[in-house]
């Protein structure tokens, strides 16, 4: 998502994922993560991390971002911006970057950043360069070795 073309969609990402942050719910962690994706339409949908007393349950903002985009029609997510509170921008954990891989095409922009002003900008591949998706287990099905 470089360029001076694309500035103005990266900061609606970022400030999307920003605000959805302050709504995050974190009486155990007090650590505010938002999310937002950009799907099919340019519409942005965020998402914030939402925790439980049974923290197993706990929601992260990366898949409460991509599962509300999916219950709202999305298939395909185009961007991502990750918002924490850090000023070195924190990364998706890995149950995140396997949501986003099923989501997401590898080179799908992932931005990451904080009240620093640092926008860290990797890709889904980089987060998870071999992921397990549907494709391996239709190979596996067909009798092949994998995608």
């Amino acid at each position: 998502m470089s360029g001076s073309a694309e500035s103005s969609a990266r900061e609606a990402l970022i400030d999307t994922a920003r605000r959805a942050a302050a709504r995050a719910f974190v009486p155990a962690s007090g650590f505010r993560v938002g999310a937002a994706v950009l799907v099919d339409g340019g519409a942005i949908v965020p998402g914030c991390n939402v925790e439980t007393a049974s923290y197993g349950l706990t929601i992260c903002a990366e898949r409460n971002a991509v599962f509300r985009a999916v219950a709202d029609g999305a298939r395909a997510i185009h961007a991502v911006a990750v918002w924490t509170e850090l000023d070195e921008p924190a990364a998706p954990c890995g149950a995140c970057r396997q949501v986003l891989a099923e989501f997401a095409a590898a080179d799908c922009p992932v931005l990451l950043a904080g009240p620093g002003g640092r926008v860290t900008e990797l890709t889904v591949g980089e987060l998870l360069p071999r992921p397990f998706t549907f494709d391996t287990l239709d190979a596996a099905r067909r009798g092949g070795t994998g995608a």
